[in-house]
Order: C-alpha cells, then sequence, then structure tokens
C-alpha cells in the first residue's frame, strides 16, 4: 500500500496509525439505543433494507430489550436495537440525550486475552464480563477508549 506522500506503509497500519490494538474477531453487530424497539424496528429495517423477526429479548443483567435485524447480505454485521428498561438501565442516559449509535460489537476467540490488550492501549473496562441473554449466556464485556468509542466484546 502506498501513503500519499508516496512512501510504503504496512498492512497493519493506515495513515501511519497503528491497528494493532483491534481485536481479532469479527464485527459482530453495530447498536443503537432507541426509546421502543416496536416502533423503531419496522423503520430500521425499511431503511437499512433488513430483515427483523420481531424477537425482543429481555437482558435482565443489561437492564436492557434487545433485538437485531439482519441484512440481506449474510456477511455482513447485525443491528442491534436497544431499548432501556427501568430508572437503573446502563443506556438510559443515553436515550436521555437523544439516543442513536451506541456501541460496535466485535466477537473474539478469548475475552479476557482482548480486554488486557484493550488495557494496555489506555481503554477503560466499563463492564467486566458478564452473561449476555441474547447471546445464550455467553459472555460479554464492555471497553471505552480512549477515543470515547464504546466497544463490546462478545466472547466466541
Amino acid at each position: 500500500m502506498i501513503r500519499e506522500n508516496g512512501l510504503k506503509m504496512k498492512d497493519a497500519d493506515v495513515a501511519g496509525v497503528s491497528l494493532s490494538w483491534v481485536p481479532a474477531g469479527s464485527l459482530h453487530h453495530v447498536g443503537f439505543v432507541v426509546a421502543s424497539i416496536a416502533e423503531a424496528a419496522p423503520q430500521f429495517a425499511a431503511m437499512l433494507d433488513c430483515d427483523w423477526d420481531g424477537k425482543i429479548i429481555l437482558d435482565t443483567l443489561q437492564a436492557a430489550r434487545v433485538s437485531f435485524l439482519r441484512s440481506k447480505a449474510a456477511a455482513d454485521p447485525l443491528f442491534e436495537l436497544v431499548e432501556p428498561v427501568g430508572n437503573d438501565s446502563p443506556v438510559g442516559k443515553f436515550l436521555a440525550r437523544g439516543g442513536g449509535l451506541h456501541h460496535l460489537c466485535y466477537q473474539v476467540e478469548r475475552l479476557e486475552e482482548q480486554l488486557r490488550r484493550s488495557r494496555e492501549k489506555g481503554a477503560l473496562i466499563a463492564r467486566q464480563p458478564a452473561p449476555a441473554a441474547a447471546f445464550g449466556g455467553r459472555r460479554i464485556a464492555w471497553v471505552f477508549t480512549r477515543t470515547k468509542l464504546l466497544i463490546e466484546y462478545l466472547e466466541a
């Protein structure tokens, strides 16, 4: 790959920035916080040309309801709609500020290893590993990067 200034760059670099912290897993989904999944899902599905099965999952540990929309292209990540449940929901304040794009979720093979690497790069572990109802009890963890990106890691 050639930079604009004509110098060659490594595959692991983009515009001179190392991407060594990027998870080894795959982008699983993009999360959006909404006031009502039932109201928002049909609009998201129509706009993104996705399929929605109508299934809404209550995750009591996350104090949220979640639902997934699937792109017609099988290789694309899912879209997750997240609706806060109760006053203690971690996404309640985000919704109060307008909601919208909330997080990226990467599926990773070794959750603890990914968290260690994230800490080494200066990220804060916002939520330690816990089972997730939406993923059959597979563990998830949340990381907040120095650039204010919220990343969810899903254990494979």
